[in-house]
């Protein structure tokens, strides 16, 4: 597992894509979030939109990204970031259709509506990397 360090730096937890599903990852972004002994960490409600984000984030790598390569988190107390890594170039895309009934494309609109920034970079060699700032109070 990658590191998590203290003295005023940023908490980071990173993990070989390759060991992360949506579940991994909201464990590693849960224990990010846990407030340190006798202190107080952000409120259930962030917390929750904190793993929504996550399991949207790591989902779409899989069902429409071609496949997670890379997944990072990180906190400086005050907001967090999340970073994940796909196969596909493609920039993510919102549903067509907001008044039909069929099954996806609204999760990178709530993305949006929950986090502070939002960027997405092609990589190099291929895939992307979507980062994911969001407020933690």
């Amino acid at each position: 597992m990658g590191g998590v360090t203290t003295g005023g730096h940023p908490l980071r937890q990173t993990r070989p894509a390759h060991t992360v599903d949506a579940g991994e990852a909201r464990v590693l972004v849960a224990g990010l979030l846990a407030p340190a002994p006798g202190g107080s960490g952000p409120g259930d409600a962030v917390i929750a939109d904190a793993l929504l984000v996550t399991s949207e984030l790591v989902t779409n790598a899989f069902r429409h990204g071609g496949g997670l390569t890379g997944f990072a988190a990180e906190t400086d107390g005050r907001t967090l970031t999340i970073s994940v890594s796909d196969a596909s170039s493609e920039a993510p895309r919102t549903a067509p259709d907001h008044g039909s009934l069929s099954e996806g494309g609204f999760g990178w609109e709530l993305i949006h509506l929950l986090a502070r920034r939002v960027s997405v970079d092609r990589l190099p060699g291929g895939g992307k990397t979507i980062a994911v700032t969001l407020a933690l109070a």
